[in-house]
């Protein structure tokens, strides 16, 4: 052992865990850990602009990559700009480890400069909050914190750092890798559902979610194809299988197909492999309800603390999504069904997903989502935050497999903006592109210039109809033509962008002029932006604010 400040003794840690990024807003309370990054090019340094983009930065890592985002922000003000990742990474069930820089140990409990009790303020909306009082235990405390972000449900954990701490000089023993837990399911179980399938007639599978993978993707659609299973996605989670399997039947969440929420309230078997069955996925707990009466639920998830808290499940399985999907891939049990509704339910969700020009409509984003389709490969990653512009995304483009959809699930604004740039830093031999409304883009649209500094490569497309608009959409159902706080007076996007350094940066209003410029954008490299403006009265991808209005007057 050589003795070492407690700063280098964190990084060495992280280094060991495999960390091969970290995201920023640089604090003087944790100057020992930029010292020792200085003398650490295996991990990339990326400065943000705002500790918000810090956060879901990292969020978006954990997703794509399945290991902890890492993220570093100061006291005070920098951890709680940051919470809102925090929150999402729960929500998300993303594994991510944010750091924060606290006072010196000998200054706590006097409202010094900027303190926070940081494990009561992220207790309750992270898996794990604690505070690092000695350097020797920073193995200790870094090896925990990577198995508690990445087993059974991932989440994220915080960890405080008292500045003083950083800077002592201590000798102490490195922990090694933390090797990655993944139980294999109960075959006696997996027999049980296989059981339960021969006694089905429509069966339906909900997944993605937890511990979701390519791998899990890969293996669950193989099995679902063979059995003719229909296969619908939770929400925010379209990646789940590649959309082009021929039994995958569209997304659940906000603005679903009602012929797949139709077939779902008619399962008798639903499988539901990875996803928590949240608000969102369930349409507030109805299309299938905790109780679910004449139908059968079988619940897999990698946390057993899921398996029972809202859902009665009939055959809870607690399994890794890898290692469950791969054994059902594998079963062999020749007296199984296939079924038809799988095919089915794929030609329903090509139907659904189809645009249809709307008339009278200058700039119809239904046709610039056709566009992109025929522009871009199937692995690009597409990343947007909140907002009734989303819709037309989640609608009408087709996913291919994990990762290419960044979204929370969470429902969290000015978050397309910073995953993109993730995105592209992480896969940087595919196309990135980040979709945002207006009021959606100015949260975290600073991190344009994180893109530009770091060299990112992507696309950013601002829907702008100068409104919050899923808010105005909730008003004018509840207060019809009583507009109130939901209206935006915007910049020119095009003209921020340049100044930001986009290498293009175009205006369109209407919807011929968008292909054109999508040619434009695609040809070049670099940080690219297309500003959209459309009229608030297409407020969703199926509805108009004046058909809203006639609804409310009955």
């Amino acid at each position: 052992m050589t003795i070492r400040t407690g700063g280098r003794i964190l990084v060495d840690q992280l280094k060991i865990q495999g960390c091969d990024r970290i995201f920023t807003v640089p604090g003087e309370s944790f100057l020992a850990v930029l010292d020792a990054l200085h003398d650490t090019p295996e991990i990339d340094l990326v400065v943000c602009r705002q500790e918000g983009g810090v956060a879901y930065m990292a969020d978006a890592d954990g997703k794509m990559t399945g290991r902890p985002g890492v993220a570093f922000v100061t006291r005070g003000p920098g951890a709680t700009n940051a919470s809102g990742g925090v929150h999402v990474a729960m929500q998300d069930s993303t594994p991510m480890i944010l750091f924060i820089g606290d006072v010196a140990r000998g200054d706590r409990d006097r409202e010094a400069f900027q303190e926070i009790d940081f494990p009561d303020f992220f207790g309750p909306i992270a898996k794990w909050a604690a505070r690092i009082e000695d350097a020797r235990r920073i193995p200790e405390y870094v090896a925990r914190a990577w198995r508690v972000a990445t087993a059974g449900r991932p989440g994220p954990v915080v960890l405080a750092l008292p500045e003083d701490m950083l800077r002592d000089e201590v000798e102490t023993a490195d922990r090694p890798a933390v090797p990655p837990l993944a139980e294999a399911p109960d075959p006696g179980a997996v027999q049980a559902m296989f059981e339960l399938l021969k006694d089905a007639t429509n069966p339906v599978a909900i997944v993605g979610g937890a511990d979701w993978s390519p791998r899990a993707g890969h293996h669950f659609a193989n099995f679902a194809f063979r059995h003719g299973i229909p296969v619908a996605a939770a929400f925010r989670r379209q990646d789940a299988i590649d959309n082009a399997c021929g039994v995958y039947a569209g997304n659940l969440g906000y603005g679903p197909n009602p012929v797949l929420q139709q077939r779902i309230r008619d399962a008798d078997l639903v499988l539901a492999i990875g996803p928590r069955l949240g608000e969102a996925t369930t349409d507030g707990y109805t299309l299938i309800t905790p109780d679910h009466p004449g139908q059968t639920l079988v619940h897999v998830h990698p946390d057993p603390n899921e398996l029972g808290r809202v859902y009665h499940a009939d055959l809870p399985i607690c399994a890794d999504m890898g290692e469950f999907a791969e054994m059902i891939d594998e079963w062999m049990d020749p007296d199984c069904v296939r079924f038809s509704c799988g095919e089915d339910a794929h030609r329903q969700w090509l139907d659904w997903s189809e645009p249809t020009a709307r008339d009278g409509v200058a700039l119809d984003l239904g046709p610039c989502v056709a566009a992109m389709r025929d522009k871009l490969p199937p692995n690009a990653i597409i990343c947007n935050g909140a907002g009734n512009f989303s819709g037309w995304w989640h609608r009408y483009w087709r996913y291919g497999a994990m990762p290419t959809q960044l979204a929370p699930t969470s429902g969290t604004m000015g978050y397309g903006v910073p995953a993109a740039v993730a995105g592209a830093l992480r896969f940087k031999d595919r196309p990135v592109v980040a979709v945002a409304g207006d009021g959606d883009f100015l949260m975290n649209g600073q991190e344009l210039a994180t893109a530009v500094q770091h060299g990112a490569n992507l696309l950013v497309i601002v829907v702008d109809n100068g409104s919050y608009g899923t808010i105005r959409m909730h008003q004018e159902r509840d207060y019809p033509e009583r507009i109130s706080g939901t209206g935006l007076s915007n910049p020119d996007f095009a003209a921020l962008a340049r100044a930001y350094g986009a290498s293009v940066a175009e205006t369109v209003t209407r919807t011929d002029e968008f292909a054109p410029a999508l040619d434009r954008t695609l040809g070049a490299k670099g940080l690219r932006l297309i500003h959209c403006k459309t009229d608030v009265e297409q407020i969703t991808n199926a509805t108009t604010i004046s058909k809203l209005r006639a609804k409310s007057k009955g």
